[in-house]
C-alpha cells in the first residue's frame, strides 16, 4: 500500500477486501488512534487504498443506570451551493485538531465491470502530480503543516482526507481541491504505480478473509456491481491507461456527488468561503444512482493454503442506510458484541471453537447486511457450523431482554465514543447526508434504538433469516467443507432443502414371495 495515514469509521475501517485505503497501516495495526483489533468488521475487508450526557426521557437504564447521549455532540451545519456541491461543518470548539475531507459518491459499485477497480487506481494516482504540484510537493505541502494525509475507496464512495492543526485547516481545502480537480496522471508514474497496485492485488488475493468477503459479496449480490471489490480486477489494473483515468475523474468528480466536510474549531463563514473558492470551478454533473440489488444468497467456497486456518462469512439482508432503521445495528450488537453476547459466549467462551468471531451491520445507501465472521482451525468447521446454526435458531425464538439492554448500552457507548473521533464522526455524518439528505444527531439515533423492544428486534431477526443467507468459506478447507456447510445452514440457504426429520426405525418386513403370473397377463409385481 502507499504511504499515508490511517482512516476510520464507527464500525471498522481501512483494510482490504471491500474497502481500499491509502494508509500504510490500519486498525489491525497498533499505530492507529485506537486499540489494535484482530478485525474491524465488513468495512475493513471491503475498503482498500491509501489509506457527559443528557438523560433520554423514558429510557430504561437497567443495571447500568439511565441511558445517555453525549451533550457535547456538534450540531452539523450543511450548505448547498448552486452547483449542487455540499459543505458540511461539525463545529468542535474543544478539539485540538481539525479534520478536512472530500467525499465523492463514486465507489466500486458505480464502476462498470470493464473498469472495475479504476476508482482505486485514481485514488493512488491523484497523489502523483497535478498541474501545479509534483508528487513531492503534494507531500511536502501537507507535511510542512504537520498534517496527516489519507484517502480510501469504498463500495459506495471515495474520500480524501487531511488532518492537522486548526490554524492550517482552511489551507487544506485548496490542497485537496488540487488533487481532485487538476490531477495530471503522469504516464511514467502510472506504470510504476501499476506494479504497486498489482502487488497489493496479489496480497489481497492471498488473504483468506478478504477472499471470503469477495465470495460472500458474489453469493449475496451475484453480478450486481455492489458485489465488485474496491480493489478491482487484475485485468483492469493491467490495461488501464492515462486517458481512462482522465475520463473517469471528469465524469465522476462532480459537484452533485461531492461533499466537502470539516470537523474542528472552525468558523462557519470562513469555512464556506474557503470551500467556494477552492471548489467553485467543479462541474455540476448529475447525481450518481445505482439500482438497489436483489438479494440472491447461496454458498461459495475457495481453498487457500492458510496453514490450518479456515474463515467463514455468513450474512443476511438488512434494510439499507436510506431506510433509517436502527434494528440492524442493534441486532449485530445483541448477537455478537462483547464476550457475553450469545455468539461469543457459545463459540468462544463455552466451546472454544474459534479464535475470532464478530457480528456487524454493514449499511450502505442501497443495501444492508447482518454479517457474522469467524476464524478457526480447519478441523473445527463442522462444530462451528452447528454451533452457529444453534445460536441463530435460539435467538430467532426470542432475543433476551438482557441482551437487548446490553446492546442498547453498547450502542450508546459507541455514539459517545464517536464524538471523540472527529474523522469517524465526519464520515458517519457525510454518509448520512448522501443516503438520507440530512445528518442524524446522536440523540435521534439513540432514541430510535431505545424505542425497540425485544419482540421487535426478534421480528427483525426473523425477517433477515427468512430472506435467506449468503455464506462463504475460505482458507484451508477440509474435504467436503461445502457440503457440510450446506447441510448445517440448509434452513437458510436459498435452493437448499432443510434436512428432513429423522424417521422412526422399524424392523424391516421380509420381502413377499412373488405370485406366479396368470397365463396371458404380464407379471407386474406388487
Amino acid at each position: 500500500m502507499m504511504d499515508g495515514m490511517m482512516d476510520g469509521m464507527m464500525d471498522g475501517d481501512a483494510a482490504r477486501g471491500r474497502r481500499s485505503s491509502h494508509a500504510a497501516c490500519d486498525e489491525r495495526c497498533p499505530c492507529g488512534d485506537g486499540p489494535a483489533l484482530p478485525r474491524a468488521g465488513p468495512r475493513a475487508w471491503r475498503r482498500v487504498g491509501r489509506r457527559v450526557g443528557t438523560r433520554v426521557p423514558g429510557a430504561q437504564g437497567g443495571q447500568c443506570g439511565p441511558m445517555s447521549t453525549p451533550a457535547a455532540a456538534p450540531v452539523p451545519l450543511v450548505h448547498r451551493f448552486p452547483s449542487g456541491l455540499r459543505a458540511l461543518l461539525l463545529p468542535m470548539p474543544q478539539a485540538a485538531t481539525a479534520s478536512v475531507s472530500v467525499f465523492v459518491r463514486s465507489g466500486s459499485m458505480h464502476e462498470p465491470r470493464a473498469l472495475s477497480g479504476i476508482g482505486h487506481v485514481v485514488e493512488h494516482m491523484v497523489f502523483k502530480g497535478t498541474r501545479a504540484r509534483s508528487a513531492h510537493r503534494i507531500n511536502l505541502d501537507a507535511e510542512r503543516c504537520g498534517a496527516e494525509v489519507n484517502a480510501h475507496t469504498d463500495k459506495d464512495h471515495s474520500a480524501f482526507h487531511m488532518r492537522g492543526l486548526p490554524p492550517h485547516a482552511l489551507a487544506f481545502l485548496p490542497m485537496l481541491a488540487d488533487l481532485l480537480l487538476a490531477p495530471t496522471f503522469p504516464a511514467d508514474e502510472l506504470e510504476r504505480e501499476r506494479q504497486v497496485l498489482l502487488q497489493e492485488f496479489a496480497e489481497d488475493e492471498d488473504d483468506p478473509m478478504a477472499a471470503a468477503y469477495r465470495l460472500f459479496d458474489t453469493a449475496g449480490y451475484g453480478l450486481h456491481p455492489l458485489a465488485q471489490p474496491a480493489i478491482g480486477r487484475k485485468a483492469t489494473i493491467e490495461r488501464l491507461t492515462r486517458a481512462d483515468l482522465v475520463a473517469w475523474t471528469a465524469r465522476q468528480f462532480t459537484a452533485a456527488n461531492t461533499v466537502v466536510a470539516a470537523a474542528g474549531p472552525l468558523d462557519e463563514a470562513a469555512f464556506l468561503a474557503a470551500v467556494e473558492q477552492a471548489f467553485g470551478a467543479m462541474a455540476a454533473g448529475a447525481p450518481h444512482a445505482v439500482a438497489p440489488p436483489a438479494w440472491r444468497g447461496g454458498l461459495k467456497s475457495r481453498h487457500i493454503d492458510a496453514g490450518q486456518q479456515a474463515h467463514l462469512v455468513l450474512g443476511f439482508p438488512l434494510p439499507p442506510l436510506a431506510a433509517d432503521d436502527p434494528s440492524g445495528e442493534l441486532l449485530a450488537l445483541a448477537l455478537g458484541e462483547g464476550m457475553s453476547s450469545p455468539l461469543m459466549h457459545e463459540l468462544r467462551e463455552q466451546r472454544g471453537l474459534v479464535y475470532y468471531a464478530a457480528c456487524a451491520a454493514d449499511l450502505l445507501d442501497v443495501a444492508g447486511e447482518l454479517v457474522i465472521e469467524a476464524s478457526f482451525g480447519d478441523k473445527r468447521l463442522p462444530e462451528v457450523l452447528d454451533a452457529l446454526a444453534g445460536v441463530l435458531t435460539r435467538q430467532a425464538d426470542g432475543i433476551d431482554a438482557v441482551d437487548l439492554e446490553r446492546a442498547q448500552q453498547q450502542f450508546a457507548f459507541r455514539l459517545a465514543r464517536l464524538q471523540e473521533r472527529p474523522d469517524r464522526l465526519l464520515e458517519a455524518a457525510v454518509l448520512d447526508l448522501l443516503a438520507l439528505g440530512r445528518v442524524r444527531s446522536a440523540d435521534e439515533r439513540l432514541r430510535a434504538a431505545m424505542a425497540l423492544d425485544a419482540p421487535a428486534l426478534t421480528a427483525a431477526l426473523r425477517r433477515a433469516l427468512e430472506a435467506g443467507a449468503a455464506a462463504a468459506l475460505a482458507g484451508s478447507l477440509p474435504r467436503g467443507a461445502g457440503e457440510r456447510a450446506r447441510t448445517a445452514l440448509a434452513r437458510w440457504l436459498p435452493g437448499t432443502a432443510a434436512p428432513a426429520p429423522a424417521a422412526v426405525t422399524r424392523p424391516a418386513r421380509p420381502a413377499p414371495r412373488p405370485r406366479p403370473a396368470r397365463p396371458g397377463r404380464p407379471h407386474r409385481g406388487r
